[in-house]
């Protein structure tokens, strides 16, 4: 299966905002309605409670007043209410609704104990009916008997049973206008959205909400990388093609004088020397790309080196000193090594390339009798440095923020006098970053350059 194949397609914001307010509305009656029926039950429940104890204390009064069975009956009769009379020992003496013989003894029913015990005591009971409940109420009278109220009412479920029907339609209208006011709403949300993307030249400045301004600075910055990369490309591959056109050139004219025999037999020394010198210049300028090349891979993959060792910069500084010092002498210039004690945890075939190309770069920059000075050791904060400093021709300041990029040139003239390439500081910038380095540059025209590449601090451990 190819990856296209295996990939689920993007959901509909605008279907799911829909549903989930649809949902929320349902969640949100059903809700309502229990939590509504619970609270009315218990309202309710405590109701008859309320009401029993206080038809009990009458009933209980007017029967101490005056003794019988027929007050009692008269009093509920016609009511809901059921009335039972219970002796000191459990005995049923009357009750309303069954003949008092044939009942069982109610001492141990829960509202008579309690009654006996403190006076007054109550209950509720499932009742043999489905859906029903029973309220009991007893109260202990003067004689010692025992006067019980009990009432029957409907129980919660079994008022939902009777609202069931209505509950349904307010769900159905509930999904209804739900469904109504979240395509309305959705269109408002998802509306601005879409807008985003026909303007994403200005999309940090056109966002709609709060939440969205880290996509949008995502975008814009993956926008302009892009670009910018883009750029980079065009421009180096221009360059590439330039920088190889004019040797090849040279290369191609001398040769075909050569081949064709125009060249007299004491120049063809001189051609091939020319031909020898601008093939050696191809050369250095493929070496840098390639080196270029496998520094951008390592950034890609994290932007550090992998297997750090420590690096001694005073012993390197000098390796470079005497590997640079016969261009020195052809430039006429005079190389000095100060290197001071310092160590940083890096590549030491990085760093040496590093502090070749600075080297090469300020003698090549120079002036006959002019001097360049290669130091390292450690500054204020114990960080590691090296640098190097020239009395060249210096690089102008507005100059001093681009010579870093690929292929650019302060002089181009010189830098092809001498065989530049227009990638030494390029590389410089990178073997830097890989080691997380600080590079300062300061220049003055006509008086000279000093860079200084500052390492970090070790870690104190």
């Amino acid at each position: 299966m190819k990856p296209e194949e295996s990939r689920t397609a993007p959901r509909s914001m605008s279907h799911l905002l829909r549903l989930a307010l649809i949902l929320v509305g349902l969640v949100a009656v059903v809700l309502t309605s229990v939590g509504a029926a619970f609270l009315f039950h218990r309202a309710f429940a405590a109701q008859v409670d309320r009401d029993l104890a206080r038809t009990a204390r009458a009933l209980a009064a007017g029967y101490e007043a005056d003794p019988g069975y027929s007050v009692l009956e008269e009093a509920v009769s016609g009511s809901t209410l059921r009335l039972t009379l219970v002796d000191t020992d459990g005995t049923v003496l009357y009750d309303t609704v069954e003949p008092a013989d044939r009942m069982e003894n109610h001492a141990s029913r829960p509202e008579i104990a309690a009654a006996r015990q403190s006076g007054e005591g109550s209950s509720v009971r499932q009742s043999t009916t489905l859906g029903r409940e029973v309220h009991y109420y007893a109260l202990l009278l003067q004689s010692g008997q025992v006067l019980r109220l009990a009432e029957e009412t409907s129980t919660m479920w079994s008022l939902y049973n009777q609202v069931l029907p209505l509950l349904g339609a307010g769900c159905v209208l509930v999904v209804l206008v739900s469904a109504l006011l979240a395509a309305a709403m959705t269109r408002c949300l998802v509306r601005p959205i879409t807008r985003m993307a026909d303007h994403l030249d200005t999309i940090e400045a056109n966002v709609p909400y709060e939440e969205l301004i880290p996509l949008a600075h995502t975008i814009q910055s993956d926008r302009r990388l892009r670009e910018n990369n883009e750029t980079m490309r065009r421009e180096f591959t221009a360059n590439v093609s330039h920088e190889l056109k004019t040797p090849l050139t040279s290369i191609s004219g001398y040769a075909e004088l050569i081949e064709t025999g125009m060249a007299k037999p004491e120049d063809v020394p001189v051609f091939g020397q020319r031909i020898h010198k601008e093939a050696g210049r191809m050369i250095r300028l493929v070496s840098d790309i390639l080196q270029l090349s496998e520094l951008d891979g390592m950034h890609s993959e994290g932007s550090t080196l992998s297997e750090p060792l420590p690096v001694d910069l005073a012993s390197l500084l000098k390796e470079v000193n005497g590997n640079m010092t016969m261009n020195a002498r052809k430039a006429y210039v005079t190389l000095q090594c100060d290197p001071g004690p310092a160590t940083v945890l890096g590549s030491r075939d990085l760093l040496t390339e590093l502090v070749t190309n600075l080297c090469d770069n300020a003698i090549r920059y120079n002036r006959p009798g002019g001097h360049v000075t290669l130091r390292s050791g450690t500054d204020g904060t114990g960080a590691p440095y090296v640098s190097v400093e020239d009395n060249g021709i210096g690089i102008p300041q507005d100059a001093q923020s681009r010579v870093f990029e690929r292929f650019y040139r302060v002089d181009k003239s010189r830098s092809k006098a001498t065989g530049g390439t227009g990638l030494g500081l390029a590389i410089v910038k990178h073997i830097a970053v890989l080691h997380g380095a600080r590079i300062d540059l300061r220049s003055t025209v006509g008086t000279g350059t000093t860079i200084r590449v500052t390492f970090p601090a070790p870690k104190n451990k």
